[in-house]
């Protein structure tokens, strides 16, 4: 008989739940629903919630920067960030999905078939529950709310689908038991379809949805993440690689890829799906110069949100007030266990770290600006490889590690990273630790080492409002130009706005014209450039610069690129030289714009049609 991984997890797969270990107690206490029938999950209502909460457990599993399979030995080798420009993958054996894009011979026989087979498990998991929680003995409020929630996860997992592969198969609320194995629908739908079904089931949920949640809620499904997803959906939509450039001319796949038709009044509806969120005034940008203890330090606003758990009680600054604190740009989080495995993943040898996570490219490192906004080299401020963050704007002390970093280490400690080469150089070292000569810490927390048995809360944020901002500025300078501008109570949002909003948080100096170091009169290309820069350096390791370079399709310049580090060298007399190195040509392919739909799928079903240059 004919398998699927559209059936993947059906009856036994979907109804045999066992915990899922990195699911956060705070909201998703963990129900054992293992060995349970379905009558008996929705006879029980704590079962039918415990049930909801495991479609949230893979909420982030496609921004998970450990989420490349390296093999039965190791789980796990890198994410997107070793998947493109940003990061360096660890050089082991296997070949993992970042190393095959990174090299360009991503093809459907050995890339994973994870994101395929987790969504559609999810989504069947979806279609299970609202089918089925009529039957649960809760109130009708309770059952309205985690309908909705339920319907937001659906739409949530297509689309994960969507940016992977294109339109893909929509499965309505049928559940499929295993003799209907032969029945699955299998045709892909159109990319403007899967748009369509993902805006209306958001719309639908979002009724049904408080605007926010908090407290054991939190992170679950909120009006404010349907309209956080509708927001990022219509921005895709409007871009060049679906909005009628594509990369086919083949009347079959053409529709499954985007549209047929470019119209710019695609960029209007993305536009108007911002500041939809944007004009509830429900979230904030964290805009706090001063740390936990009373000390300044600009741009302390940017680390704290990745840290929220910790600052919850922080929600005042400079006469203003932020709803929860460092949460209060928090959209949608993936809520997940106490832990140290992004410390595991970032941080340097000696402080605990494994490499997985992948090293830092030159050219990310470099986007970053001086802390007057000026490109390295291009402002007042004197720019220096071998002390790279000296004058520069704060997010880059926050993301990186380089030579002479001190740095968290077991015990509680604080160790000095020293990734020189030569005289004295440690288990740090570029060639023996990085291969960059440098390595990240966005995300990690100050006192938490990736050896030590402190623990931190280790959650994602998947929305902020940071991002949607900049999905509004992008829509807009699109569609309407850079000078556009609406008025919000007594506050402007333009283009310029939304990137001087972020700059400011980030404790990039404001400058005589008030400007943090943009250009005044930018034309739309010009501005195109500063949001798409502002992306890259704001968003760094959140998943969007592999999807961004397709969407804007530009991936054929980025990623077909040469990645470089920096070696510092250290001679007998203590002094130090450095120099530029090149670390790997990546290569790309027209076909990489997308995901092939793994290779055993489209074998089973002659109406499931493979990506355009993978057959």
């Amino acid at each position: 008989m004919r398998q699927n991984s559209l059936l993947f997890g059906l009856v036994i797969g979907a109804m045999s739940l066992t915990a899922v270990s990195c699911v956060d107690s705070s909201f998703l206490n963990e129900t054992q629903t293992s060995d349970l029938s379905k009558e008996a999950i929705f006879s029980d209502s704590t079962y039918t919630v415990g049930f909801l909460n495991h479609i949230y457990a893979d909420a982030g599993y496609d921004i998970y920067p450990n989420r490349f399979d390296g093999g039965i030995w190791r789980p796990g080798e890198g994410g997107l960030q070793t998947a493109c420009d940003e990061a360096e993958f660890k050089v082991t054996s296997n070949v993992t999905d970042g190393v095959m894009f990174a090299t360009g011979t991503v093809n459907p026989v050995t890339i994973s078939d994870e994101p395929w087979s987790k969504c559609y498990k999810q989504i069947r998991s979806a279609n299970v529950f609202l089918a089925n929680v009529d039957n649960s003995p809760m109130n009708s409020r309770a059952k309205t709310l985690y309908r909705a929630e339920a319907r937001f996860m659906r739409a949530w997992y297509y689309f994960m689908l969507l940016r992977h592969y294109g339109g893909v198969p929509l499965l309505g609320d049928v559940v499929y038991e295993n003799d209907d194995v032969d029945n699955v629908n299998m045709t892909r739908a159109s990319f403007a379809d899967c748009v369509q079904y993902i805006v209306d089931e958001c719309n639908a949920a979002a009724a049904d949805l408080p605007n926010r949640r908090s407290g054991t809620s939190f992170g679950r499904a909120s009006a404010g993440a349907c309209m956080g997803l509708i927001s990022r959906v219509l921005l895709y939509a409007a871009s060049p690689l679906y909005n009628g450039e594509g990369i086919t001319d083949d009347p079959r796949l053409k529709p499954l890829l985007g549209y047929a038709d470019a119209r710019p009044e695609r960029w209007k509806d993305a536009a108007d799906a911002a500041m939809r969120l944007i004009r509830t005034g429900s979230w904030q940008v964290y805009n706090r110069h001063q740390d936990k203890d009373g000390n300044n330090e600009p741009g302390w606003g940017f680390y704290a949100q990745f840290q929220a758990y910790d600052f919850t009680s922080l929600n005042s600054y400079n006469g203003q007030n932020y709803t929860s604190g460092a949460y209060c740009g928090h959209i949608f989080t993936w809520k997940r266990a106490m832990g140290n495995e992004r410390e595991g993943l970032w941080y340097p040898v000696t402080c605990g770290g494994n490499g997985n996570g992948g090293y830092p490219t030159l050219e990310l490192m470099e986007s970053f600006p001086m802390k007057d906004g000026a490109a390295p080299g291009k402002g007042k401020y004197e720019y220096s490889r071998m002390n790279p963050a000296k004058d520069r704007d704060p997010r880059f002390a926050n993301c990186f590690v380089w030579n002479g970093t001190e740095c968290a280490a077991g015990g509680g400690n604080k160790n000095m990273v020293y990734t020189y080469q030569g005289v004295g150089s440690s288990s740090d070292a570029i060639y023996q630790g990085t291969r960059t000569g440098n390595y990240f810490r966005k995300m990690c927390h100050r006192d938490c080492a990736g050896n030590h048995f402190v623990t931190v809360e280790q959650s994602y944020c998947l929305i902020r409002y940071e991002e949607i901002l900049l999905n509004y500025a992008e829509a807009v300078n699109e569609y309407y130009g850079p000078d556009h501008a609406e008025v919000i109570g007594n506050v402007t949002v333009s283009p310029i706005d939304a990137l001087k909003m972020i700059r400011e948080r980030a404790g990039i100096e404001a400058g005589d014209d008030g400007m943090y170091g943009l250009r005044q009169g930018m034309d739309k290309d010009a501005m195109r450039e500063a949001i798409r820069l502002e992306r890259r350096v704001e968003l760094a390791l959140e998943g969007h610069r592999f999807f961004d370079v397709r969407r804007w399709k530009i991936a054929d310049k980025t990623e077909n690129a040469v990645t470089h580090g920096f070696e510092i060298t250290r001679k007998l007399d203590g002094t130090e030289s450095g120099r530029e190195v090149a670390v790997r040509q990546h290569v790309f392919r027209p076909a990489m714009y997308f995901w092939p739909i793994p290779y055993k799928e489209v074998t089973r079903s002659e109406e499931l049609l493979q990506n355009p240059y993978y057959e």
